[in-house]
């Protein structure tokens, strides 16, 4: 029996020159595909003028209105000269495009490379735009994007998981961990209480920051919606406690140039990075179908795979109970 294609197979040189052609540019057949999994990214060169970004979106991850209130807040951030690279609108303020069964959008090509987390100027810098960003973000909310809650990214990850991929050898192991991790982690967030949610980008590692002329630029809002203004800064910590203390202090004194903190959230750092465990690879796990996964991740689903993620739960359980960082 022969498998179905995926939707993403579709998208061939000519119907990705073909949709962005229906926007009323020329193309001059350069094409370059980008590094993205989650939806499909091209570079498309334009006859006369600089290569367009081409983002088409994956089937029914994200409705119309949600793909629209990523642009919209983007394209906020951008009218308060922050350095995000906001989609491009024609005529008639469009962003957000149909041709065929896809939606796409269009984004000006941004040059740059990864910044250095290590470098604390950077964050210093970086601290400034969070600051900035989440001053914006909390103005109004979200109406139709998701909240970053433990249900979705933890107990239907650990769910999917646990009755379709998880290995029988690691079965049960699994299943006693992931359930002692997710009562501590609504444990924590119960005992912080309600925290203040905003706008954020909601997938702030280096991947989707390019630093270019001494500042950053931040891409790809895919991920953003409402959340503690904590999401945008965890990832940017790594290291020792001593080390990551020193790049918290770096980030908030930038931070609070701009926007209030509220240290609360510092007890929320570890709770975050466990859901983002847990929920990555169930991501892994939902997308398994799209040929370009088994190609780009050949090493999940693997034993060592499972053993590997086993052990990283267990330091994230240990990490629970450790006192949270603190401001110097």
């Amino acid at each position: 029996m022969t498998q179905a294609k995926h939707p993403f197979h579709t998208l061939t040189p000519d119907f990705i020159m073909d949709a962005v052609e229906s926007q009323g540019f020329h193309c001059d057949c350069r094409n370059l595909t980008l590094n993205s999994y989650e939806n499909r990214v091209y570079q498309v060169g334009i006859e006369d003028d600089r290569p367009l970004i081409a983002k088409f979106y994956r089937p029914g991850r994200w409705s119309a209105r949600q793909i629209q209130e990523e642009h919209d807040f983007s394209t906020e951030l951008a009218g308060h000269e922050l350095p995000v690279v906001a989609p491009w609108r024609n005529s008639s303020g469009e962003s957000l495009f149909h041709y065929h069964s896809f939606m796409f959008a269009l984004y000006p090509q941004q040059g740059g490379h990864a910044p250095e987390f290590d470098n604390l100027d950077n964050l210093l810098i970086l601290g400034r735009m969070l600051g900035r960003m989440h001053r914006i973000g909390m103005v109004q909310g979200f109406r139709h994007r998701p909240v970053l809650d433990s249900v979705s990214f933890g107990h239907e990850s650990v769910a999917l998981v646990r009755e379709q991929w998880i290995p029988a050898e690691y079965r049960e192991s699994y299943q006693v961990l992931t359930g002692q991790l997710l009562a501590k982690i609504d444990g924590t967030l119960a005992a912080v209480g309600p925290v203040r949610l905003v706008r954020v980008h909601g997938d702030c590692h280096s991947g989707n920051i390019l630093w270019r002329d001494q500042a950053p630029h931040f891409v790809d809002f895919d991920d953003s919606r409402m959340a503690p203004a904590v999401q945008d800064l965890w990832m940017m910590l790594s290291g020792d406690r001593q080390r990551q203390t020193m790049q918290l202090d770096a980030l908030l004194e930038g931070y609070g140039e701009f926007h209030d903190f509220d240290a609360t959230e510092l007890r929320l750092v570890e709770v975050l990075r466990s859901l983002r465990i847990l929920h990555y690879t169930a991501w892994l796990a939902r997308r398994w179908d799209d040929p370009a996964f088994p190609i780009a991740f050949p090493w999940f689903n693997t034993m060592q795979y499972w053993g590997e993620h086993i052990l990283a739960l267990r330091e994230q359980l240990a990490a629970l109970d450790e006192a949270p960082l603190e401001l110097l």
